[in-house]
Order: C-alpha cells, then sequence, then structure tokens
C-alpha cells in the first residue's frame, strides 16, 4: 500500500505527512540566503517566474518517466487554476510587491500570519476542529516570528499601507489555497498536479518580470548560475511536491503551522552562509517557533 493511499490509518500517514512537511521547510528556509545572493544579479520576478515554470517542465517530464498522464479532466481545469493562482501565482508576485514598500523582517511577519488564516479558515470550510493546543501553538509560533523578524513590531504608517495590504492578502491567499486543496481534492498524481500548478503559477510571474524587469541573464555569475539551479531543484521541484503531499496526509492548519520554521531555518541559514546576525534575542524566537510548531504537530 502506498504512502500517498488516502485509505491508510492516520497512524501510518502522519509521519509520512510530517516528513514530507519538514523536507518543505528546509527547502524553502535555504532558499532565503540564496534569494538574497541572487537579486543583486537577477531582479526578483524574473528570478522566480522563470524558475518556476523550468521547475515545472520538469516536474512534467518526471510524471512521464513515471508512466503518468499529464491530461487534466475537464471539471479539475478551474480547480486547477485556483490552487495555482492562490498557492503560486499570488504569493510570488504580492510578496514581492509588498517589498517595494516594507523592509524585507516587516513583509516576513505579515506573511507568516498565513497559519493564522489558514486555522480559521480550516475551522469555518472543513471543519477542523480548533482545540487549544493548536492554538496555543500558533501563538508561540507567532510570537517566536514576530521577535525573530521585527522585534520592535511592525510600525504603520500611510506610506507602508500598499505594503501591509499586499502582503497580507498574499498571506490570506495563500491560506486560503492551503484549505482549498484539502477541499477540492484533485483528482490528479501528485507530481503532475506539482508540474500544473507550478507551471501555471509561475507563468504570470514570469510574464510580470519581461514587462517590468529587465533581467540579464548572461551577467550571471557561475554562483549566480548556481543559485538558479537550486531554486529550480529545490524549492520547485522538491519542497512544492513535498508541500502538496503534506496536505493530503496532515490537517491544513498542522501543515500551515509548521511552515512557520521557514523564516527561522532562512535566518540560521543566512547567519551561517551570509554572517547575518544571531545573538540571544533570534535564538530565543527560535525555541519559539519551533516549540510552537512541535506542540501544533503533537497536537
Amino acid at each position: 500500500m502506498s504512502a500517498f493511499d488516502p485509505l491508510v490509518s492516520r497512524a501510518r500517514i502522519a509521519p509520512f505527512g510530517l516528513l514530507f512537511l519538514t523536507i518543505t521547510s528546509v527547502g524553502w528556509g535555504l532558499n532565503w540566503p540564496v534569494m538574497k545572493f541572487l537579486i543583486s544579479e537577477l531582479p526578483p520576478l524574473s528570478a522566480r517566474g522563470f524558475t518556476g515554470m523550468i521547475g515545472g517542465g520538469l516536474l512534467a517530464v518526471l510524471a512521464l518517466w513515471r508512466g503518468e498522464s499529464l491530461r487534466v479532466a475537464r471539471d479539475q481545469w478551474v480547480p486547477l487554476l485556483v490552487l495555482a493562482l492562490l498557492n503560486v501565482t499570488g504569493w510570488m508576485a504580492l510578496m514581492g510587491l509588498a517589498l517595494l514598500w516594507l523592509p524585507g523582517g516587516e513583509a516576513a511577519v505579515i506573511a507568516y500570519t498565513m497559519p493564522v488564516w489558514a486555522a480559521v479558515l480550516a475551522w469555518w470550510i472543513l471543519g477542523e476542529r480548533m482545540s487549544l493546543p493548536r492554538i496555543l501553538a500558533m501563538l508561540m509560533a507567532f510570537a517566536g516570528v514576530a521577535a525573530l523578524m521585527g522585534g520592535d513590531g511592525i510600525r504603520a504608517s500611510a506610506d507602508k499601507l500598499p505594503g501591509i495590504a499586499f502582503a497580507m492578502l498574499g498571506a490570506f491567499g495563500f491560506a486560503l489555497g492551503t484549505v482549498l486543496a484539502k477541499r477540492f481534492k484533485l483528482a490528479l498524481p501528485l507530481v503532475t498536479s506539482s508540474a500544473w500548478q507550478i507551471g501555471i503559477g509561475c507563468a504570470p510571474v514570469a510574464l510580470l518580470g519581461l514587462v517590468f524587469e529587465t533581467p540579464h541573464f548572461a551577467a550571471l555569475s557561475w554562483t549566480g548560475w548556481a543559485m538558479l539551479a537550486y531554486i529550480v531543484l529545490v524549492p520547485f521541484c522538491i519542497a512544492y511536491v513535498c508541500w502538496f503531499a503534506a496536505l493530503k496526509m496532515l490537517p491544513a492548519s498542522v501543515a500551515a503551522i509548521g511552515t512557520m520554521a521557514v523564516p527561522v531555518i532562512g535566518v540560521v541559514a543566512s547567519a551561517v552562509a551570509l554572517h547575518e546576525p544571531l545573538g540571544p534575542g533570534q535564538i530565543v524566537a527560535l525555541a519559539l517557533t519551533l516549540g510552537g510548531v512541535v506542540l501544533a504537530t503533537r497536537s
């Protein structure tokens, strides 16, 4: 019996779901220092859009090699498009726009309100129980991310309102996509579904990059090409597939809370790779966030 079989008991499915969630968090977390380096050589929308389209194409080739059909039934196209726009297009484009008005730390704090929205939407749409441990887990994890990314809080002002609005909309859209993925239950093989969602979702981002940016791929250094290869293979080809797999096996709210480990991993990786500060405050925030994630997965 496959680990992806929905009839497998919860006791056997949960460990696989947590494993996929861990791979997702590590892959996306390590992407932070990679993207920080890469945007010094390539504009962000172009970097994300084109690497995503290549990643989606590689997943399509993998699906065909595995003997999977890329055919999408007529009744699956609408849910597929909705999930691609929420989980990929909206998240990338809206968070990229938010950074035009917000510092990266403040944008990240707002972005990782996503699990709060996901928990509420999962309760409303899916009927998932809002248990006390899960609520405490959300509060712990969010407090840790807030302390990690913006110790003095988010200083709202009229100049920052567009960025706050874009970041909130991106976080809410990703949360809605997380919950709807559980509701729609696409009747597609995992790799095929991932290939379509990533390919469809990244196409508008790449188009925006062509319209509003001037990417110079020929000017990339060898390190820049290596970073591009990492983004194609890990965040898109591996982490997104593991994310969609985790959503099949875990409650939507638990999967969403688990992603709050992403900024923690990103900050630690940045401290090691880019020599960014990692003092006592960051370590306390790390402990709070990971404690919340552990509590959520055990609730």
